[in-house]
């Protein structure tokens, strides 16, 4: 195979990845509440200066419940292709993606309670 070839079909997963993420951000009303509360996270941890760590933390956090919830949508997607008449085990499919994407966003929430109360509590006693 040629070197260009294998250029363009790498260059092409990322274009598809990329398309993937424009949809995902155009239909899912959800993963858009996750991006505004990720931006306003990425605010608070300049404003807060978080350390090194608690910057890994929020990002794999915020990564995390981006990835369960395109992973949902891609699962939603697929068995209302394969499926598109009402089933229990679609149904069922469908719910259970969606937890993940709820036991996701506590466990980030939780990461989030973790890095801001302190450094917010220190900023309202010096008021």
């Amino acid at each position: 195979m040629r070197t260009g070839a294998r250029r363009y079909r790498g260059l092409q997963s990322f274009i598809d990845a990329g398309r993937g993420l424009v949809t995902v951000l155009r239909t899912e009303w959800n993963f858009r509440i996750h991006a505004v509360i990720a931006l306003l996270v990425t605010l608070a941890g300049f404003l807060f200066q978080i350390s090194s760590g608690e910057w890994l933390a929020v990002v794999l956090s915020a990564g995390v419940v981006f990835m369960a919830e395109v992973f949902n949508t891609a699962i939603e997607y697929l068995a209302d292709a394969v499926h598109p008449e009402a089933d229990r085990g679609v149904g069922m499919a469908k719910d259970a993606a969606a937890g993940g994407v709820l036991i996701a966003a506590v466990a980030a929430a939780i990461v989030g309670a973790i890095v801001f109360l302190p450094k917010g509590w220190a900023w309202l006693t010096t008021l």
